[in-house]
């Protein structure tokens, strides 16, 4: 009866036991640490890319005129102020003259007194030509009438000197003259000098465009060179942008771009490559390129703005193709999870460029038609059991 007993109560814990055994090895097969790990795959495919470059850049202006004074000075005035549209020629301020407008008017009185003094040495010229001209017949006269006899050789004597003195009176008016046009030329050039310094006095736009600042205020003291007002064209915006220099191969002008600006975030705006920089940035390692807008947009953006700009890369050859989130890097190797007869093999892989879908070229390790991890629920290893799902749920606390 003893045995009995114990043999009742053995089948009463194995009909407990078992069933709790059983399912924690469901459990644990099912969820725990030994569940098979839930993955989407994809089917490798042989394909043409069209590889894509992204780069950030900013807003500048092609053509900026910084204008300002070439001499030092205080600003008088400023006609325009931040967002006025100019045209060429129009006057954007002026510096005060001081004592130029003064120093003009003598040099206008010294030019017209020039001017007198040049006019009676042209006389004086002119009557010391005519007395030479009477002095010269005089002698030539008494010269016959010395060969005749018909005066003495003291008279034609006389009439030989009176031709010299008239001679040299009238080269005395003449290198007079010549003096006081040279005066005039000097007073000319100082009064045209003087002239031209007051017009650059005046802060005068070179070609159309919009004021973009105003680096001082009237009163201001300001030196030579130095901006007062910044003029540039809006019709030449373009975006200067900075690109990974491991990825620009095949960059070149011409390519269509895709330009973002952050104050027009979402709305996308046509362009195309205008030139790659012969010179790079040696610190960034970054290649340099100027990207243009096919038309401008209707509200501009500012200067210094950040774009956000995307190159369309020429097409490439038809080569295997992944998505690139099923490339992973485990252990410094680059590579994907390969799935062979329901098992799992770590394939390593040589990419080659991306695409704006997130596709990434497969130049060596995998062929058409192979089977690849792209999600998994977590970590995997050689020896993960899988479980391939459509869409891998992602659970939030």
């Amino acid at each position: 009866m003893k045995s009995l007993s114990i043999n009742r109560r053995t089948w009463a814990l194995l009909a407990v036991v078992v069933p709790l055994l059983a399912l924690f090895i469901y459990v644990a097969l099912r969820s725990g640490p030994l569940a098979p790990i839930y993955v989407t795959v994809t089917t490798v495919e042989s394909r043409s890319i069209a590889p894509a470059l992204f780069g950030i850049g900013t807003i500048e202006a092609r053509y900026t005129y910084r204008i300002g004074p070439t001499v030092s000075g205080r600003i008088k005035r400023i006609e325009v102020q931040v967002g006025d549209r100019v045209q060429a020629g129009q006057l954007l301020g002026e510096m005060d003259p001081v004592d130029l407008d003064d120093r003009i008017a003598a040099q206008e009185a010294a030019f017209k007194r020039s001017e007198s003094v040049v006019i009676a040495a042209e006389a004086q010229v002119r009557e010391a030509l005519v007395r030479k001209s009477y002095a010269e017949n005089q002698e030539s006269r008494y010269e016959q009438l010395l060969l005749a006899r018909s005066v003495s050789e003291e008279t034609a004597e006389g009439k030989r000197q009176e031709h010299q003195v008239t001679s040299a009176g009238f080269a005395a008016a003449r290198a007079n003259l010549d003096a006081v046009r040279q005066e005039l030329a000097r007073i000319r050039s100082d009064r045209e000098g003087l002239i031209q310094q007051r017009a650059n006095l005046r802060l005068i736009a070179p070609a159309r465009g919009l004021v973009a600042a105003r680096n001082a205020d009237p009163g201001t003291t300001v030196v030579a060179g130095q901006s007062v007002v910044e003029v540039i064209d809006p019709a030449t915006l373009w975006i200067h942008v900075r690109f990974d220099q491991l990825r620009v191969s095949g960059l070149r002008p011409g390519l269509p771009a895709q330009i973002v600006l952050r104050s027009q975030e979402g709305e996308r705006i046509a362009g195309r490559v205008l030139r790659v920089e012969p010179m790079a940035d040696a610190v960034t390692e970054e290649t340099l390129a100027k990207v243009t807008f096919d038309a401008l947009p209707k509200r501009l953006p500012p200067i210094g703005e950040l774009a956000e700009v995307t190159v369309a890369m020429t097409a490439l050859p038809e080569t295997p193709v992944l998505p690139n989130a099923s490339v992973q890097r485990i252990d410094g190797r680059l590579g994907v999870w390969l799935i062979e007869e329901s098992k799992l093999r770590f394939a390593p892989v040589k990419v080659g460029a991306t695409d704006l879908d997130g596709r990434v070229q497969i130049l060596d390790g995998l062929k058409a038609g192979e089977r690849v991890v792209v999600y998994s629920q977590r970590a995997l290893g050689s020896r993960s059991r899988i479980d391939v799902v459509d869409k891998i749920q992602v659970v939030t606390k």
